[in-house]
Order: C-alpha cells, then sequence, then structure tokens
C-alpha cells in the first residue's frame, strides 16, 4: 500500500540491477506522483552536489552552468535556501527569466557576454567558491577562471561533450584548485545514504524551499518526441510521461 519511487542511477549499475529492491523508496504524502516523477534524479543529483560534493553555506559563491535546465532549477532554488549567492549562466532571455525565478541572483547570458569576465565583475574579483557545471566541454577551461584559489569545480554532465585530454598541471596554473567528476551511483550506493539523500529532497519539497517544475508532459507513446524537443532545447524543467 506504500506510495514508492524506484531511483535508478544508470553509472555503475549493470542491466540486471536495473530495478533492485534496494532502490526503493517511500514517497511521502506531501509529494504528488507527478513531482517524484519529475524530481528523483534530478533533485538527488542536487542534494548531493550541494551538500556533500562541496558543503554550500550561508555567503557561500556558486556558479550553475544551465541554471535554467531541470537539474540547474532545483540547484538554485537549493543553493539559494541554504543562503548562498547564486549565478546562474543561461542562453537566452526567456531562460533568465526562469533562472531568476528559481532563485538565481546574477543571471549571465553565454551567448552575449563573456561569462568569465561577468564572474569577476558580480564578485568584484574574488570568484566563486565552487562551479557547477553539466555542460563539459563548451564550458572548459574558462570554468576555471571562474573559481578562487583552492575552490572546486564540480564537472556533473556532459550535454556538449566530454571534457577530453585533461591536463592536470592546469588545476595548479589555476590556483591550486580541486576538480571533481561526481555520479549518483557513487553517492547512493549504500541504502542508507540513498534514503537519506532521498528524504533530505523529499523535506526541502514539502516544505516549499524547492518547488519542482513539471513544465512538459506527453503521453506515453510520445517518447520519442519528447526526445527530440528534449535535445532540441525546447524544455525548460523536468519532462514527465504519462501513460
Amino acid at each position: 500500500g506504500d506510495r514508492v519511487a524506484y531511483v535508478v542511477a544508470l553509472g555503475g549499475y549493470s542491466a540486471e540491477r536495473l530495478l533492485p529492491a534496494d532502490r526503493v523508496v517511500k514517497i511521502p504524502p506531501s509529494i504528488s506522483y507527478e513531482q517524484a516523477a519529475g524530481m528523483m534524479l534530478k533533485g538527488m543529483t542536487a542534494q548531493y552536489l550541494l551538500n556533500r560534493t562541496y558543503k554550500v553555506t550561508k555567503g557561500s559563491t556558486v556558479l550553475m552552468h544551465a541554471a535554467a535546465g531541470g537539474v540547474g532549477q532545483i540547484l538554485c532554488q537549493w543553493a539559494n535556501h541554504l543562503g548562498a549567492n547564486v549565478i546562474g549562466t543561461v542562453g537566452s532571455k526567456e531562460k533568465g527569466e526562469i533562472a531568476k525565478a528559481n532563485g538565481c541572483h546574477h543571471v549571465i547570458y553565454y551567448r552575449d557576454e563573456d561569462f568569465v569576465a561577468r564572474v569577476n565583475d558580480i564578485t568584484g574579483g574574488k570568484k566563486c567558491d565552487v562551479v557547477y557545471d553539466g555542460i563539459g566541454k563548451d564550458t572548459f577551461p574558462a570554468s576555471l577562471d571562474c573559481i578562487k584559489p583552492l575552490g572546486l569545480f564540480v564537472t556533473f554532465g556532459n550535454a556538449s561533450g566530454p571534457i577530453e585530454a585533461f591536463n592536470a598541471g592546469i588545476l595548479a596554473a589555476k590556483g591550486s584548485l580541486y576538480m571533481t567528476r561526481p555520479s549518483l551511483a557513487a553517492y547512493t550506493s549504500s541504502r542508507a545514504d540513498l534514503v537519506e539523500t532521498a528524504n533530505d529532497l523529499f523535506d526541502v519539497v514539502s516544505k516549499g524551499a524547492v518547488k519542482i517544475a513539471v513544465n512538459h508532459t506527453y503521453a506515453l507513446k510520445d517518447a520519442a518526441q519528447a526526445h527530440k524537443d528534449l535535445e532540441a532545447r525546447k524544455t525548460t524543467g523536468s519532462i514527465v510521461l504519462l501513460p
């Protein structure tokens, strides 16, 4: 009788383990099925990025690439809730408004502006404690110039392609930076970590600190079109397929 959600993090899991019983978490009454469908992977990714990969606290300065995207919207809201100064990059004025509505304090239009120069201007030359980058190839290595010495570069996605031929010496040249490539599978590999991560997400959504935008719904038979629209960047927020 319990409402449950499967959390499937493909990285590190074989085909035979796509839906193992230990990946089930209970959905509290305060969370709708549509919210759960639209938030589990993205929201749990945001949870570990903000609370474990780098511990964002009041006064932290963070840069979010693709701030109007599905993960980006959650990251911006949650980081704002934690008291961070949130800077986000977007590709259009429309997406800029979405980012602002989701807690982004400073919006940079990367197609029209040099995002490194704008970050330097916004922070008064102090730069960011951490950069969260789900874009990959197109924003590297420029993202490193947005980070203060001893800061952290988190590359968690490859929307524009993977970062290739990485020379570790560049981290020293840019200020003894740290760099990590995390995955949800690793951060929720134990049952205890999975449940804690999910429950933390449920808590901030239930309290209204983070709102889940299910902006696009498609019939399950139209899944191919949903993928085409996603690849063409015609969507924002979460996409849910309905039976």
